[in-house]
């Protein structure tokens, strides 16, 4: 039997096929979860539609997590078409393109305001719509970084939502955690995705935590969906308010070696 056999997700968050939501949808599917998937802006949608049908997926579904009315219409279509669903997965972030170069000191006030709504408050805010769909309990969880806890160049506005992102799982996971329902984040090393591709010097970025990651290595999308999975299932059916990192070890080092060795 599949470890997620009989199990219904909702997926927020998919782009395109790098998208870390990609990877996890893909994990899930392979595991015997029936998904349902939402995108944000109506450009997308026709990336989307192909992945979708590549897991016999027929619940896609547009949603502006900006604007409570569009969450409460998307989980009414959701109680309609799954009755009830076991699985949350938020992979959601945005920030403007002008507050993630530069300085954070220069944050417009329109901007934070934006960022920490989109990538933040918006967990709140499906957490809290997914609910009484949940009457047995089940997962939720979201995408973070290591720029939430530590200075990341040009991350800026992006890491302090982040932050905020981290700090809701553990307050859902407390709110939530009597009706055995799970609220974890994953947070994964740089990956080469249409949302990274909005941080100054990504690519750097990558070269970087490759060459001085304990493994040697960034992570794939890949690994990012074997760990979600893993929360998704009742192998991880103890752990709730967690942060679980997937970045190949980067954030245990307190000073990165560089690749060529200090004498």
């Amino acid at each position: 039997m599949k470890l997620l056999e009989g199990k219904k997700a909702l997926i927020f968050g998919i782009a395109n096929n790098r998208s870390i939501a990609w990877g996890i949808a893909q994990a899930l599917h392979e595991q015997g979860a029936e998904l349902g998937f939402s995108y944000g802006i109506p450009q997308l949608e026709k990336r989307v539609r192909p992945l979708a049908a590549k897991l016999d997926v027929d619940f896609v579904e547009m949603c502006d997590v900006g604007s409570d009315e569009a969450i409460a219409a998307v989980f009414e279509k959701v109680a309609d078409r799954f009755g009830t669903i076991d699985i949350l997965v938020h992979s959601i972030g945005y920030a403007e393109r002008d507050d993630l170069t530069g300085r954070f000191v220069d944050t417009s006030r329109a901007g934070f305001a934006t960022a920490l709504d989109i990538s933040a408050f918006s967990l709140v805010a499906l957490a809290k719509a997914a609910v009484p769909l949940m009457p047995n309990g089940g997962s939720i969880m979201s995408m973070t970084y290591y720029g939430a806890e530590k200075v990341i160049p040009h991350y800026n506005v992006m890491g302090v939502a982040k932050a905020a992102l981290e700090a809701s799982t553990r307050y859902l996971a407390a709110d939530l955690g009597p009706q055995n329902i799970r609220v974890n984040a994953i947070s994964a090393g740089p990956i080469k995705t249409l949302a990274a591709a909005g941080v100054g010097g990504i690519r750097k970025m990558l070269r970087y935590s490759e060459e001085r990651a304990p493994l040697r290595r960034n992570v794939t999308q890949e690994e990012v969906g074997k760990t979600a999975l893993w929360l998704c299932s009742d192998l991880s059916s103890g752990v709730t308010g967690e942060v679980v990192y997937v970045d190949a070890g980067y954030h245990i080092l307190g000073m990165p070696e560089p690749p060529e060795k200090w004498e």
